[in-house]
């Protein structure tokens, strides 16, 4: 399954140009943006699963640098700031991952 069977490319493309400058990622616009916020709960699970790319049922840190990049192809990373801010965002547990639920929870919010 790739992300594209889910969300549309052009949506993508127009949700990673918005945040294309350093420090300008924001997850509510990009889930809007992208289409993700208006896909149902599973797959939003898809998405998640995309993302996890090693397979944990978390996206840790290491993994949320490279967000945009399992989007699209050649995409920025996030930079430190951003990536600290997405996690303590969704992370309701405090683990300093996101889980499943987490990350549905703040894609619906």
């Amino acid at each position: 399954m790739s992300i594209t069977s889910i969300l549309s490319a052009e949506d993508i493309e127009n949700a990673v140009k918005d945040c294309q400058a350093p420090d300008s990622f924001s997850y509510k616009k990009f889930f809007q943006l992208c289409g993700l916020s208006s896909k149902t709960p599973q797959e939003v699970r898809d998405v998640f699963r995309i993302l996890d790319e090693d397979n944990s049922g978390y996206i840790e840190q290491s993994e949320l640098k490279y967000f945009l990049q399992r989007f699209l192809k050649g995409a920025r990373t996030l930079t430190e700031a951003e990536t600290k801010s997405f996690i303590s965002a969704a992370d309701d547990d405090s683990d300093g991952r996101i889980g499943a639920e987490e990350f549905q929870s703040m894609v619906f919010s």
